[in-house]
């Protein structure tokens, strides 16, 4: 283990991280040029030399690194890390003796007590994720924790910390036995091919698990749904399942066709009865309002950040204008489903750029529900940001 040092925090801070917080972020140190190596523990002290919080040095677009606890005495160890994936696998223990489904999250960073870590679960096999230098600094710990407190098939890793937090290519096979891919996983029932060694994404977003399910058991039944910024068409396939007349998933990225296909495929929906569109969802929109094209179901799931060659999208800035699109191609007592995982804003600011939306377009709307991270993306009371995800069940009004 490294070596710890002591962190002054700025007078202005120290209340944030007496009621729990856990983000060390940048413009709360005092002394920043006492922080050299990644991975070095370190102690939070107030002016006064007080102590506050132990944690450890991890540079990430969120922060400088995460507080681990509030205890003084508390070693950081292999046990340490032990314990917590101990305990978070067994708040997970419904999910993993349920038959219907073998993907979801088995750690989630700052909720299960580790930030900058994430580990997720498919049928056997763990994916470790690392957002920064200073926490894979204690990989080896973290591997044989997981090895001891459970069965494993095989491990895979991400590596997020290269330039602004961005995935380092890698062979990103770590221990175990190597799985076949595609590897079928379920969710709820449904069937999705899952890649743990091509990239940064696997093929599934495993946080819009709560709203597949809705829109498969609540929505879709004899309507026609838009899949935008599609992916590999897991919402699409969800609103199949549901009884959908058709669905329609446009996204840029060439492999989403053949992804797609697959995932109908596994799910026995015949893919040519579905369309499968390569394009900027942009130009798309004007496509459809030129044909006069409208569906009963739109499906709004942008990255927060998006550029292709003419266009550039930012969720905090350019959600109103994108949603005004998807209400001209929406049918009266239509429903949109608006979803962003931006963090930078929250529900409230998120409704009212939905609100905005609407106004603008001369249209009423009735929100319908409301959705935020599923129970396996446990989160921290004291650190809202962390409860990223924001989905808002719109009907457009007759």
């Amino acid at each position: 283990m490294s070596k710890e040092a002591q962190v002054q925090v700025k007078k202005d801070f120290v209340k944030y991280f007496r009621s729990g917080y856990p983000l060390i972020n940048n413009e709360a140190i005092q002394n920043p040029n006492v922080l050299k190596v990644e991975g070095s523990i370190i102690d939070l002290v107030d002016e006064k030399g007080s102590f506050l919080a132990k944690g450890y040095y991890g540079v990430q677009n969120k922060g400088r690194g995460w507080v681990l606890s509030f205890n003084p005495n508390e070693v950081i160890d292999q046990a340490f890390f032990e314990d917590k994936i101990k305990l978070a696998l067994s708040a997970r223990n419904s999910l993993f003796e349920d038959p219907d489904t073998t993907a979801f999250r088995v750690f989630n960073g700052e909720g299960d007590g580790v930030g900058g870590l994430t580990i997720d679960y498919y049928d056997g096999y763990y994916v470790i994720s690392w957002y920064s230098e200073g926490i894979y600094n204690f990989k080896d710990e973290i591997i044989q924790s997981l090895n001891n407190v459970t069965e494993i098939k095989g491990i895979y890793e991400k590596k997020r910390f290269d330039s602004k937090g961005t995935y380092i290519e890698d062979d990103d096979f770590v221990a175990g036995e190597r799985a076949s891919f595609p590897l079928i996983v379920k969710e709820n029932g449904i069937k999705f091919a899952v890649y743990l060694n091509e990239g940064a994404m696997v093929g599934v977003f495993l946080d819009q698990k709560d709203v597949r399910k809705t829109i498969r058991d609540k929505y879709a039944n004899g309507k026609s749904v838009l899949n935008t910024f599609s992916y590999t068409g897991a919402f699409s396939v969800a609103a199949a399942l549901g009884g959908a007349t058709k669905t329609t998933s446009v996204d840029l990225a060439n492999r989403s066709k053949s992804k797609t296909i697959e995932q109908f495929s596994i799910n026995d929906i015949d893919y040519e009865a579905q369309d499968i569109i390569v394009e900027d969802v942009f130009h798309y929109f004007k496509y459809a309002v030129k044909k006069q094209l409208a569906f009963d179901m739109v499906i709004l799931d942008p990255p927060s950040f998006a550029r292709s060659k003419k266009h550039t999208f930012s969720a905090g800035k350019d959600y109103p204008d994108l949603l005004k699109q998807a209400i001209a191609i929406t049918n009266k007592n239509g429903v949109i489903i608006a979803s962003t995982n931006c963090s930078t804003f929250g529900m409230n600011k998120f409704k009212s750029f939905i609100d905005k939306a609407f106004k603008e377009s001369k249209e009423k709307y009735t929100i319908l529900e409301e959705y935020s991270l599923p129970k396996d993306f446990k989160t921290s009371k004291d650190f809202k940001e962390g409860n990223y995800l924001k989905v808002v069940f719109i009907k457009k009004e007759g």
